[in-house]
């Protein structure tokens, strides 16, 4: 009987800690100023008395998704609000992908590299536009494996190759 209440005590246990997520968090304001994420990825940092514009990040970023912000907000401004480049984003490939009135698309691309870890902005210095309503920016990037994460996955194979030949060892007896 005990070792059932002990399983059934760590299944519940492991239950609450996958499963736990944080419903609601704000980004640097108070409850009564609006600025908090109430949907998922909507984000509002709006002026109550300005124009505002909806704008989209995506990709590898703190915070990607849905922002609402003043029509003056910058590219630098909104990588700010989204929480910043992960570690694994490639800033030397940020793109703003846009949908003209006419219908067709257009898409920006440009280099952050020179902000971040340049002494000297280089001359060829492509052009940031401002940002309109609907625009998206895409900040790529690839997923890095430290050494603790292929340490992990070694020792995960391992173990599961441990496991299935000591089944095997004890079946064949």
């Amino acid at each position: 009987m005990k070792k059932i209440i002990l399983i059934f005590a760590s299944l519940l246990a492991l239950s609450t800690i996958s499963f736990g997520q944080v419903k609601d968090y704000e980004l640097g304001a108070d409850n009564l100023s609006g600025r908090s994420n109430y949907n998922g990825g909507y984000f509002n940092y709006s002026e109550p008395l300005g124009v505002n514009i909806k704008v989209a990040v995506w990709g590898f970023v703190k915070y990607p998704g849905r922002y609402f912000v003043p029509i003056n907000t910058t590219v630098t401004d909104l990588l700010s609000l989204a929480g910043g480049p992960t570690d694994d984003a490639n800033l030397d490939e940020l793109r703003i992908y846009r949908v003209k009135e006419d219908g067709t698309n257009e898409l920006f691309q440009f280099d952050y590299n020179d902000l971040m870890w340049e002494d000297q902005l280089r001359l060829e210095k492509r052009y940031i536009p401002d940002l309109v309503a609907g625009d998206i920016l895409v900040i790529p990037g690839s997923q890095r494996l430290y050494l603790r994460d292929w340490i992990s996955i070694t020792l995960g194979v391992v173990s599961t190759l441990i496991s299935l030949t000591t089944l095997l060892v004890v079946t064949a007896q």
